[in-house]
């Protein structure tokens, strides 16, 4: 009697703890379960930072024309830099446009530029205004009426992208200026200016780098 009292008791003792192995069993392999979903997940899900270094890597995946190989490829001056900047402080950092940066910032026209909400900016080299001769320029930079009306006959309202910027368009100045071409060539009539970089995006405008300054009708 004693003998299968012991028996019994080393059984219910055996089938419990072997219960008990199983029970960890089961919630080792949930939870490695749970752990191996947990990281595919994660590792499935792209985050902000690879999605925002994404786009910037595509900045200048649309641009166009035989210029563009001048852009530099690294810093604030490159596609991706001037991506995330509104247009004048983009152009301050582009070593082309050092002569219109100038210009613009003599005329107080910084913050007009930056502030608003969407632009199409003919952005002339540094090459382009010296074509210009040195007293012309100066006289021009010394008269901040001249040299504002200018500048903003470079610049339409609303961001034209290559299959909207060919035909006539109002400027900033109040008058218009005509554009002929199409696909990856574009000229400012009149003017005969040549788009040598063009759909070019910052954060508020659209640039077409030109090797020509565009001159208003007088």
């Amino acid at each position: 009697m004693k003998l299968n009292t012991t028996i019994r008791n080393t059984g219910l003792a055996a089938a419990a703890l072997s219960l008990s192995f199983g029970l960890a069993a089961c919630s080792s392999d949930d939870s490695s379960t749970t752990a191996s979903d947990d990281t595919s997940s994660s590792a499935a899900a792209p985050s902000p930072t690879e999605e925002s270094s994404s786009a910037a890597t595509d900045a200048g995946a649309d641009t166009f024309g035989p210029g563009c190989s001048a852009i530099p490829t690294e810093g604030d001056g490159s596609f991706n830099g001037m991506a995330t900047a509104p247009v004048a402080t983009a152009a301050s950092a582009n070593p082309l446009l050092k002569t219109l940066v100038a210009a613009v910032t003599k005329a107080g026209l910084v913050d007009t530029l930056n502030s608003a909400d969407a632009l199409t900016v003919f952005a002339p080299t540094d090459d382009a205004f010296a074509k210009i001769p040195t007293k012309t320029l100066n006289a021009v930079l010394a008269d901040k009426k001249t040299l504002t009306k200018i500048l903003t006959h470079h610049v339409i309202a609303g961001q034209l992208g290559p299959d909207q910027i060919a035909g006539e368009h109002d400027t900033l100045a109040g008058d218009t200026l005509k554009v002929e071409g199409s696909g990856d060539n574009f000229t400012v009539a009149g003017d005969n200016a040549k788009v040598l970089c063009g759909n070019i995006p910052t954060a508020n405008a659209t640039v077409y780098v030109i090797d020509t300054v565009l001159m208003p009708a007088a």
